[in-house]
Formats: C-alpha cells, sequence, structure tokens
C-alpha cells in the first residue's frame, strides 16, 4: 500500500469517505457489539487521534499498542488481557466489508451437543472462521470446508476472510509481546478438528494494494 501506508496506517485509508476501521466499528455497533479493543503497531498512535474512545461511535474503545507489528496472533496474545475469557470476534483492519452482520457471531462457538449436554473443554471448537469465494490475488484459497468444520486439505478451497470468532485459551502457547502467525495456529487446530466455519458470500475486499482501494473508490459505474 506504499506510497500511501507511508503516512496513513492502513485501517485509516478511506473508502467512499471512510475510514476502512469506521466501517467495522459502525457495523459492530449496530449488532450491539460496544467493547471494542483496537491493536495497532505502524502509525498506531493516528489511529487513536481519530477514533478517540469509541463515544463518538456509542462505543467504548481500549487500545493495544504494540509499537513493532506482533502478526495477528501474537497481537491477540498481547491485548489478551483486555479482552476478557469471554470468546471474542476479531476483524482484520485492512479488509473492506460493508454488509456483515455480527448480530450472527454471538453464538457459534457451541458450548454443549445437539442434546443439551456440556461438551468437556477438549471437545469444543475454539474458534469459527468467515471464509470467502477466492479472490483473483488468492486464487489457491486458505481452507477447505467439510460439514461446517475448517479442513485443512480438500476441495473446493476458500479464502479466509479476515473475521473470526476465538476462545482466549487457543492463544495460551503465545507468549505476550512476542511475534506469532494466525495461519499456523488454526493449521494446527483444523487438524484436530477443532475449528468451524461457514461461508460469506456478501462483499468483500482485501484492501491490500492501491489499485483494490481505487477500484473502491472508482465510480459506481466504472466498477466491474
Amino acid at each position: 500500500m506504499r506510497p500511501l501506508t507511508d503516512t496513513c496506517p492502513k485501517p485509516l485509508l478511506q473508502v467512499r469517505g471512510r475510514p476502512l476501521i469506521v466501517w467495522h466499528i459502525n457495523n459492530l455497533v449496530r449488532a450491539g457489539i460496544t467493547e471494542i479493543v483496537i491493536n495497532h503497531a505502524h502509525l498506531g498512535q493516528m489511529i487513536e487521534d481519530t477514533i478517540g474512545d469509541g463515544s463518538q461511535f456509542g462505543a467504548s474503545i481500549a487500545y493495544s499498542s504494540e509499537g513493532t507489528a506482533l502478526e495477528t496472533a501474537g497481537g491477540i496474545a498481547k491485548a489478551r488481557h483486555l479482552l476478557g475469557e469471554a470468546p471474542f470476534v476479531a476483524v482484520a483492519g485492512d479488509i473492506f466489508c460493508p454488509h456483515f452482520d455480527f448480530t450472527k457471531v454471538s453464538d457459534v462457538l457451541e458450548d454443549n451437543d445437539v442434546w443439551g449436554n456440556p461438551l468437556p473443554a477438549d471437545r469444543r471448537d475454539l474458534a469459527w472462521l468467515y471464509l470467502v469465494k477466492n479472490p483473483p490475488h488468492h486464487p489457491e484459497g486458505d481452507f477447505a470446508l467439510e460439514s461446517f468444520a475448517i479442513a485443512n486439505h480438500g476441495e473446493p478451497r476458500f479464502t479466509f476472510s479476515g473475521i473470526g470468532v476465538y476462545r482466549p485459551e487457543m492463544f495460551d502457547a503465545v507468549t505476550p509481546g512476542s511475534s506469532a502467525k494466525l495461519a499456523p495456529i488454526l493449521r494446527e487446530f483444523a487438524e484436530q478438528r477443532r475449528i468451524g466455519g461457514e461461508i460469506f458470500r456478501g462483499d468483500w475486499t482485501d484492501v491490500g494494494t492501491v489499485e483494490r482501494l481505487e477500484q473502491l473508490n472508482a465510480p459506481l459505474s466504472t466498477q466491474r
């Protein structure tokens, strides 16, 4: 995203007159999710200065400053003391997904089986991922989906959207303050059949290049 991100953190890049992160905040608040934690590194103070304490959105926002970017799992581990012990939804700050309905995330991780009996801790899903159709820049995808279970192998394959619901204990092995990628953790627990998921079929864009950002901001009559 350079040169844009030389002077602006990616979550503050604007799509249709609104920063990417504000699209997410508004959608979360609309769904009744008002306790929000934002982790940041590069030019992170700009995010705090722009978003503030969240009151302008009807939210309460806390910040986890990483200094040096810790990758997704490392960032979650560092912010874990702010997240509590209940499952939480995490959203990548560099995606555009204007119509995602966050009301659906509250009960995707079941604590009981189909008969209502409590599941042992080692049998509960640790995460629920939302997958999307593979975009042109990522044709091989990330995961397969077998009866709502995320699988590392199989066809067809889909791309992880950057939206997921997680149990905090999924990150027990990540030392707070260390750098750790999310993908290896997801693949490890997918092998154990501990991660569920579903397909999201609404509008979604990985805003990873200047060209994709320009396409989102192009007049509707010229968008493909």
